[in-house]
């Protein structure tokens, strides 16, 4: 079937092209046009199989009916997970999701939010890099519409849903020492993410408030971009020598992977010798042997408070910007721990 567009209708019907893209734009009524000349133009449109043209839609409403969704990395299953959550909550609300990575660099952040307001989204939600305190302010002063999810500013107020990462990595860590774990690794990302940083404190506090000796050597911060080369030294250090861990905790689901990994490569008998837990997981996290205990992140949740908050603002300019949501984590106890 041939396309056709606006201009047809109005030259078939013998109306004004402003007349039609009102009717089909749902603003018949206010515009005081006839029910009638209304249902001519709602018929023969559906009998043709008019698509509108959605850039021309958005200006005519004043909106694009878009959202612009900038995360770290879009590959990653934890945001991938989120993205699809934020994309079904979404269109709930009659809105359309445009997807960009920004590999944690700074400038290619501050390049895709520039890039999406030129395309005109109607609000953005960003797991930002945290290095774009600038960007943050100027999107606040403006009243352009955002949230922070997963990362935040803390100087900053901001519309945010991020998790609690500073209990979920205490509670990990105190589940190994209740399983009677006495030396307790940590392997994270070096990184000034305050997600991060709050996991490292979470683990530190556990550590501390149980009468254990914090050791220093027992953790281990690797390059984001290099961990997996890295892992193999880390794993190393801890499991030879006379001061080796018998428990580790691992930030994030990628590097627990990784790790478990290289403890094989050494031999290690995951748990009897070397217990393990991850800040977040994998799907197949319950697959392999043993599975791997982790604390898991509501990232639904995440994606549909994400969701709402943004829309309560595009579509109430009034709606207070300083909308904190700060999750709680589930911890999953599998054979890793040795249970």
């Amino acid at each position: 079937m041939k396309k056709i567009f606006l201009k047809d209708i109005a030259n078939e019907l013998n109306l004004s092209k402003t007349a039609v893209s009102l009717v089909l734009n749902n603003r018949g009524d206010e515009n005081k046009i006839s029910k009638n000349t209304q249902k001519r133009i709602l018929e023969f449109a559906q009998k043709h199989n008019y698509r509108p043209n959605q850039m021309a839609r958005g200006l005519s409403l004043g909106k694009s009916e878009t959202i612009g969704l900038i995360v770290p990395n879009i590959s990653d299953i934890f945001y991938a997970k989120i993205a699809s959550h934020i994309e079904y909550k979404a269109k709930e609300f009659g809105y359309n999701v445009v997807f960009s990575s920004s590999n944690e660099d700074a400038q290619t952040e501050h390049e895709l939010i520039s890039s999406m307001l030129n395309r005109q989204v109607d609000g953005l939600i960003i797991a930002s890099t945290q290095k774009n305190q600038n960007e943050i302010l100027k999107l606040k002063k403006s009243n352009f519409p955002f949230v922070l999810i997963d990362r935040h500013y803390p100087d900053i107020k901001t519309n945010y849903v991020i998790v609690d990462n500073f209990g979920g990595a205490k509670q990990m860590t105190e589940h190994l020492i209740g399983q009677g774990r006495t030396t307790i690794g940590l392997i994270s990302i070096k990184s000034e993410l305050d997600a991060m940083l709050q996991r490292k404190l979470g683990y530190q506090v556990a550590i501390k408030d149980n009468g254990m000796t914090p050791n220093s050597r027992a953790i281990k911060e690797l390059n984001f971009f290099d961990y997996q080369s890295e892992m193999k030294k880390a794993i190393k250090a801890m499991v030879t020598g006379a001061k080796s861990v018998d428990a580790i905790v691992f930030t994030t689901h990628y590097l627990a992977a990784s790790g478990l990994r290289e403890l094989r490569s050494f031999g290690i008998d995951v748990p009897r010798e070397v217990a393990i837990i991850s800040f977040d997981e994998l799907g197949a996290f319950d697959l392999v042997d043993p599975p791997i205990s982790a604390s898991r992140q509501p990232v639904k949740d995440i994606g549909n408070i994400a969701v709402e908050i943004l829309v309560n603002q595009m579509e109430d300019k009034n709606e207070k910007i300083d909308n904190k949501r700060v999750l709680k984590t589930e911890l999953l106890i599998r054979k890793s721990c040795g249970v």
